[in-house]
């Protein structure tokens, strides 16, 4: 069974219903891929994740901002890795404080979307993507 919970002050009303009443969102997906028995965000912190294979995971906020799998951040990565002299867009200077989650979406039985308190929220972070970018695999 799949359970989902997030801290937040600002919870995006198909996240408010524990996903024991939708189960159908930790199926069909490919037998191979590890899914998550568990997810736990809090909004200042990161996302914990248990996954059925028995790994844990632990993605704090600024890692799954700065790993944002939209395509726009994916064109700024590969810009800074060809120019490590490549300007930041201004909205990075203009966020005030730590950044957070201050939302969180379930996307269909596969992913998770996460808006963050500098207003990105295009980035759709697959079960495989972030097993790919969990900060225990170095």
């Amino acid at each position: 069974m799949c359970q989902f919970n997030i801290t937040a002050s600002k919870i995006h009303p198909a996240c408010s219903r524990d996903l024991a009443q939708r189960p159908a969102l930790c199926l069909n997906i490919p037998m191979s891929a590890p899914k998550p028995k568990h997810l736990d965000l809090k909004k200042d912190e990161g996302l914990t994740i248990e996954w059925d294979d028995g790994r844990r995971s632990f993605y704090p906020v600024a890692h799954l901002r700065k790993l944002s799998p939209s395509a726009d951040e994916r064109e700024r990565r590969a810009e800074q890795e060809s120019n490590p002299l490549h300007v930041l867009p201004s909205h990075f200077a203009e966020q005030a404080g730590p950044i957070i989650a201050s939302e969180a979406e379930l996307i269909g039985n596969y992913a998770i979307r996460i808006t963050f308190s500098d207003g990105h929220s295009t980035g759709i972070y697959s079960w495989a993507y972030l097993r790919e970018i969990d900060p225990e695999n170095g």
